[in-house]
């Protein structure tokens, strides 16, 4: 098998509040709605995808390589991220969407 991308996805209970939030993390609309329930955003041949799913809703972890996490946690600052934590190789830091999925920025401070 050639893997060409790959998508994460994340279940939220109600989404157009979740669609809201991933548009203010992701500073733009999501790229494709290509079924009721599912938003997409994509960067390059890897994407994200939003799933309106309550029974699954709060249980996932997502991680994004960012830079600049200063800048970040105070653009975030609505969001209440947590503090900006030194990891092994990089800088890491953390917050939860509307429904407590977890959401890991992890580059430079």
């Amino acid at each position: 098998m050639a893997i060409t991308g790959i998508y994460a996805n994340l279940s939220c209970s109600d989404i157009e509040r979740s669609r809201d939030w991933y548009e203010t993390l992701f500073d733009r609309a999501p790229d494709a709605n290509p079924m009721t329930g599912l938003f997409e955003w994509r960067w390059g041949n890897h994407g994200f995808q939003l799933h309106e799913n309550a029974g699954a809703a709060g249980k996932g972890t997502l991680t994004l390589m960012a830079g600049g996490l200063i800048a970040e946690r105070a653009r975030l600052a609505g969001f209440e991220p947590g503090e900006i934590e030194k990891a092994t190789q990089t800088c890491i830091m953390k917050l939860r969407d509307p429904d407590g999925n977890l959401v890991v920025m992890a580059g430079d401070a």
